[in-house]
Parts: C-alpha cells; sequence; structure tokens
C-alpha cells in the first residue's frame, strides 16, 4: 500500500512521547483483545484493489460471510435506496451498488464491530463513526488529483484515523471523559488532552491497533504521526490531515474533538490552498455524507 511515501526521520520510528511503560503493557493488553479485522473483509480489500476485479469473486466473498451478506443486503434494501422491489441476492447489490460502494460498506461493517459497548459522557462512538466514515470518503477524494498516493489506502487511514479513541472509551473511560471535558472547555485539541490526562494519545493507540490488523507499514504510520508536531511529510498524511479538518469544519459527525486546525503550510502547498480553499475546490460533499450517514447505522 500507498506509493511515493516521502522520507520524514519520524517514520518507522518509535512515538515521539513514549508511553510510561505500565500503561504501555496495559494498552497492549487491550489492543490484543479487540475484535481482529475480518479476514473476509481483508480478502474484499484485496480484490477491490485492482482495476479488473471481478464482481463474481466478489460476491464468492460476501457469501461466504453470514455477517456481511445480511448487512450488504440490509444496506441496499434501506429506504434511502427507495428501490421498487426487495434485493435478495449479493449479485444484484453488488450490480447496484457498485464495487466501490460495496468496498466501503464492507469497511464500515468491520469498523462497527469495534464500536465501545460501554458509553463516555461526551463521546457518542456512533458520531465518531459518521467522521470517520466521512474523513475517508473526503480523504479518497482529495487523493484522486495526486500522482503520489493511493485513494484507497487514503480511505482505509481516513476509516481508522480515530481508531484508538474507541480503544481509550472502553479501557480508561473516566481519563478519556476527562480529556474530553478538558479540549472542550478550552478548545483545545483533542490530542493534546489525552496525553495530558492519560499519557498517550489515540494516534499512538490506534497505530497500536492497525499494526494488530496487519496493514501496511504505511498506513500504521499515517495513524500515528497524524497531529501536531509529530505531523509527518506523506501524500497519505496531507490527504487525511485536510479530510479531518473538513469534515470537523462541516460537521460531518463528531469524534470529540472540536478543535479545527488550519493547514500547516507544507499541506497547504500539496494541497493546493488554505482549508477554505480545499473546502470550495472539492466541491459539493453532501451525497459523500449521506453514504456515510448511512452506512454509520448498519
Amino acid at each position: 500500500m500507498g506509493k511515493g511515501m516521502a522520507s520524514h526521520p519520524r517514520l518507522g520510528g518509535p512515538s515521539a512521547h513514549p508511553m510510561k511503560p505500565e500503561l504501555s503493557a496495559q494498552l497492549a493488553v487491550a489492543v490484543d483483545g479487540m475484535p481482529a479485522f475480518p479476514k473476509s473483509i481483508q480478502r474484499i480489500l484485496e480484490l477491490t484493489r485492482h482495476i479488473d476485479c471481478s464482481s463474481k469473486d466478489l460476491v464468492r466473498v460476501i457469501e461466504k460471510d453470514p455477517v456481511v451478506t445480511v448487512k450488504v443486503l440490509r444496506v441496499v434494501n434501506a429506504a434511502s435506496f427507495g428501490l421498487p422491489k426487495q434485493i435478495n441476492s449479493i449479485s444484484h447489490a453488488v450490480l447496484y451498488l457498485g464495487i466501490n460502494a460495496i468496498k466501503n460498506l464492507s469497511l464500515s461493517i468491520a469498523a462497527i464491530g469495534i464500536l465501545p459497548t460501554s458509553q463516555v459522557r461526551g463521546f457518542d462512538a456512533r458520531q465518531c463513526l459518521l467522521h470517520s466514515l466521512s474523513t475517508a470518503e473526503v480523504a479518497r477524494q482529495l487523493a484522486l488529483s495526486k500522482r503520489d498516493v493511493d485513494p484507497m489506502d487514503c480511505f482505509v487511514a481516513g476509516l481508522l484515523h480515530d481508531f484508538g479513541k474507541m480503544v481509550l472509551a472502553q479501557l480508561l473511560p473516566a481519563q478519556f471523559e476527562a480529556a474530553l471535558t478538558l479540549s472542550q472547555s478550552n478548545g483545545s485539541s483533542l490530542h493534546d488532552a489525552l496525553r495530558t490526562m492519560i499519557g498517550t494519545d489515540h494516534a499512538e493507540v490506534g497505530a497500536m491497533l492497525v499494526e494488530r490488523w496487519r496493514f501496511p507499514a504505511d498506513l500504521v504510520e499515517t495513524i500515528r504521526f497524524q497531529h501536531g508536531p509529530d505531523l509527518a511529510d506523506t501524500p497519505m498524511i496531507a490527504c487525511v490531515f485536510t479530510a479531518n479538518q473538513i469534515s470537523k469544519r462541516l460537521n460531518f459527525g463528531f469524534g470529540g474533538n472540536p478543535c479545527v486546525e488550519e493547514l500547516p503550510p507544507w499541506i497547504a502547498s500539496c494541497m493546493g490552498g488554505d482549508l477554505q480553499q480545499v473546502i470550495l475546490k472539492v466541491g459539493d460533499l453532501r451525497p459523500a455524507f449521506e453514504e456515510a450517514r448511512l452506512f454509520s447505522m448498519i
């Protein structure tokens, strides 16, 4: 995955904010206890990466996974599509939705599988998922105009960029809630508040999670180095960082972080303008948000 990764001194190295050993051990146990990324979804990702992806191969993989089958059919038969009659087969669902939508839907199904079961005041896991799905699609659209990054990689990184929050919300709910309160009371970025309250942030924990799921190194590092002084200079990070700010600015879901950051100069240069200029350039994002909303409800 990932093309044209720029060199950066932090990439491939340890976090710039090392955790205390006891916290690191605690988080390692928590990450190991999270649901595995389904093999069927991994296979769907592999298939849809190729331009000559066969719908028959895709149908074969989906039909072997009853959970994915049921949820794909539920989405395609949702009232939002207004179909004249019900679709009962995966082959018809793939034809109707299209291969790209099936891939995005499959990733959404996998993502929903790790939402925290316990509630943390100030943090709505479904709204966080909606923000992540929106960020994923915006990142994909931004990457379409770039030659040095794969749009699908950007989609996956955008989807997973906040999933460290799901781990922290489950493992350390009181500290996570305190960080949310601090961030929302003074307008600071949530990752700074998490470092203050917990000693690490969701980017580092999210990187641990996607590493366990055996995603490629460039995607792991995109999750790890997505914020502040740790922000790494790569095309994928430029797309995901920008998409994250756009989703926050346009209120596409809410990941618990009220702080919308302006684009650093190198990202603005890569994206061809400041945040508002990029928003105007990318055009109407409401269809992307509506698809994200539909997929977040499965």
